[in-house]
């Protein structure tokens, strides 16, 4: 008889179209996402009402990823996960293929998206996988900007003046804790980890249309309460928006950022490595960026490919990871402790 018990789990992607989608999220990362012509998105890992991820592999394939852990609770997720979110799986990891500008926007906190839509905020970080051209991205003001001044800006229709922009290169990390005023410009395709949720207030759309040819819904008084102008309004524990300083060393475990909402590391392998979870209670997921891998748990073997997640149940303690003879890089996301 067929053991049932959990193993590292696959899903099928969800794929989004975007007005400021492309083709990368073929082209790079090797995904069929069928007929759409602006694929923007896609949701390897979500439990998002009506957004869940459905298992692609194993005796669970089928089954959606709020079935597992209704059924498998904190062995799923971990104990202390569970008592905390619950059915609802905490966190989404996504690619997005920002062929044009993203709208300039902000996320509330959770305080204030669970006052306004009873949900989690959104705190968010950015991987950035591959860039074209000088591209550049938004994560936060510039020095000095208070709310005043950024009124004035919104009036004068002089935004960007106010906005601190940051050239990247593939490798970058930035963070983007929630009330940072933020956007993605053309030519980037990054790993986005964030909290679950999907709440996100427009201030600026670039004057452009949208998928039906109207201008997008702008949301200017909602995101006045939503932003930040200074750290001490950011929550406690959070690490500065903007970008992250981390190592890179080969076949190592590098940490990347540790932040009340999730714990990111990055792992550059050419050789197999074992890792150690047994005093870990949460899930650990593996993001595959380049390469290729096969991820080992108590017997059970599952490949992972460019562009793909795994994720490795809390009750999976011990794993190996066994990369392809050109190597891979591995982003892994758990839960803090």
């Amino acid at each position: 008889m067929e053991e049932r018990t959990l193993y590292p789990l696959k899903f099928v992607p969800i794929f989004k179209e975007k007005v400021w989608g492309g083709t990368a999220i073929r082209n790079v990362l090797g995904m069929d996402y069928g007929d759409l012509p602006n694929c923007g998105e896609a949701w390897m890992l979500s439990g998002m009402e009506d957004e869940e991820s459905v298992v692609a592999n194993g005796f669970l394939e089928g089954n959606t990823l709020v079935d597992l852990v209704e059924v498998y609770m904190g062995d799923l997720v971990g104990e202390a996960v569970y008592q905390k979110f619950g059915l609802q799986f905490p966190l989404l990891i996504k690619w997005i293929d920002a062929a044009q500008d993203l709208s300039v926007q902000v996320h509330p906190d959770d305080e204030l998206a669970m006052e306004r839509d009873a949900c989690l905020g959104k705190s968010e970080m950015w991987y950035v996988r591959r860039v074209e051209g000088h591209a550049h991205l938004i994560c936060g003001f510039k020095e000095g900007v208070n709310q005043m001044r950024y009124l004035k800006s919104l009036k004068e229709t002089k935004l960007e003046s106010v906005l601190e922009e940051e050239h990247v290169h593939a490798g970058d990390v930035f963070y983007v804790p929630a009330g940072t005023v933020h956007s993605l410009r053309a030519g980037l395709l990054v790993a986005e980890i964030q909290e679950s949720s999907d709440v996100t207030y427009r201030i600026y759309d670039w004057n452009r249309p949208g998928m039906d040819g109207k201008p997008r819904q702008l949301h200017i008084e909602a995101a006045l309460k939503a932003l930040k102008f200074d750290e001490s309004r950011m929550e406690p524990g959070d690490e500065k928006a903007g970008r992250v300083v981390y190592s890179r060393v080969a076949n190592m475990t590098n940490p990347v950022l540790e932040t009340p909402h999730f714990c990111v590391n990055y792992l550059p392998l050419m050789q197999g490595i074992e890792k150690d979870f047994s005093n870990l209670d949460s899930f650990v997921a593996y993001l595959c960026c380049k390469g290729g891998a096969v991820i080992k748990v108590d017997g059970k073997s599952v490949e992972i490919r460019q562009g793909e997640l795994v994720l490795v149940p809390a009750i999976c303690e011990i794993v190996d990871i066994y990369p392809d003879s050109l190597g891979c890089e591995l982003i892994e996301t758990y839960m803090p402790q």
